[in-house]
């Protein structure tokens, strides 16, 4: 069997729409589960920046809300898009609420985590331990890297840019 990448997935889009990643084939991609209360929150703007520097370039951003931590993406679909185009201008998509861990895990991030477990996955589930965990995707589908929470968008530059290859 061929082995499984994103492009593989869909998920619904805050709209409703579903929205294969088979559309994003051939780009960079930065997955990223967020939440709109959260001590992380204002990383919004650093990956709205990082969208608007490289997506030309075949990158882009993909939001994927959740409420699994500290119920801090408590709001409807309509209200989350409402938070992050209103207080953070973000433009990359942004997907419907979804669970991270667990048994109703969303199978993107079941993929995810089995590809990059993190440093104590090694150990156990990779589960995913806060909002605002980031994964690094080649543009064939394959997860690069991990990045915690605590990493800024904008400390990823030089990977993406190593990802897109020279202009």
């Amino acid at each position: 069997m061929e082995k499984q990448t994103v492009f593989d997935y869909s998920a619904p889009l805050l709209d409703g729409h579903e929205q294969s990643l088979a559309q994003f084939r051939g780009q960079v991609l930065l997955i990223v589960n967020t939440a709109s209360k959260c001590g992380f929150t204002p990383q919004y703007a650093g990956l709205e920046a990082l969208y608007q520097t490289y997506r030309d370039r075949g990158f882009a951003v993909l939001g994927f809300p959740s409420n699994q931590f500290g119920a801090q993406e408590p709001g409807s679909a309509a209200e989350i898009a409402t938070f992050c185009e209103t207080r953070f201008a973000v433009t990359f998509p942004l997907f419907a609420k979804i669970e991270v861990n667990g048994p109703a895990a969303h199978p993107l991030y079941r993929l995810l985590k089995r590809e990059r477990p993190g440093l104590l996955g090694v150990f156990g589930s990779g589960n995913i331990r806060w909002n605002f965990t980031k994964f690094l995707v080649d543009r064939n589908g394959s997860v690069t890297a991990r990045y915690g929470p605590a990493r800024k968008p904008e400390k990823l530059a030089g990977a993406i840019e190593r990802l897109l290859g020279p202009l």
